[in-house]
């Protein structure tokens, strides 16, 4: 089993990547938590692998840290989740907050996310919310995000999400412009968010 590759970026897409390791192309699936944390083509990277094995395929899928490999690991040993799904679903939200979202039960949260129903989300919360990833995992990616002011990031991220925008890109963006302008009101934080969004 591939566990682990570390190697250059060959071509990026959104929901796939060719990872050059020594003069092997690896085809890897990742989420959007993962991509949007990439470099470009050129880049060398390191990704944790779960690899897939069915009868008629092997597919793998690459993560940036452990938590994101944790949860989709999780998420497939839900009845019903199988790998895309489960992409999909860290596509949809970040890591941390999936977490936080199956502890609250948080149902409207979890049916936010695209291809996932209220049946699937009841299955989520009911499978795993007694097997969520624990201790230093769940720490460090809490850790790396700032504490912000919640009701100033949700309203920045409402308003990023009313103008359009994907949830996961605009949650990132939300954190970067707090965190680079922590005592910035409502309209300066926006219009940094605006700025993270155009980079």
């Amino acid at each position: 089993m591939i566990a682990h590759l570390r190697g250059r970026i060959l071509e990026k897409h959104p929901n796939r990547l060719v990872l050059d390791v020594s003069g092997v192309g690896y085809d890897v699936f990742v989420p959007l938590s993962t991509f949007y944390g990439l470099g470009d083509p050129g880049v060398e990277i390191a990704l944790r692998i779960h690899t897939h094995v069915r009868e008629d395929a092997l597919a793998l899928y690459g993560f940036a840290t452990p938590l994101e490999l944790d949860l989709f690991e999780r998420l497939i040993s839900v009845s019903g989740i199988g790998p895309k799904l489960a992409l999909a679903v860290l596509s949809g939200i970040e890591p941390i907050e999936l977490v936080r979202a199956i502890e609250r039960g948080d149902h409207a949260r979890l049916t936010a996310i695209p291809g996932v129903g209220k049946k699937t989300s009841e299955r989520i919360v009911l499978e795993l919310k007694d097997r969520l990833p624990r201790g230093p995992i769940v720490t460090a990616a809490a850790g790396a995000t700032t504490p912000e002011a919640p009701a100033l990031g949700d309203d920045v991220l409402s308003a990023l999400l009313n103008l359009g925008y994907h949830r996961p890109l605009a949650e990132r963006a939300v954190h970067a412009a707090v965190k680079a302008v922590p005592e910035g009101g409502f309209e300066r934080t926006l219009k940094q968010a605006l700025r993270e969004l155009a980079k």
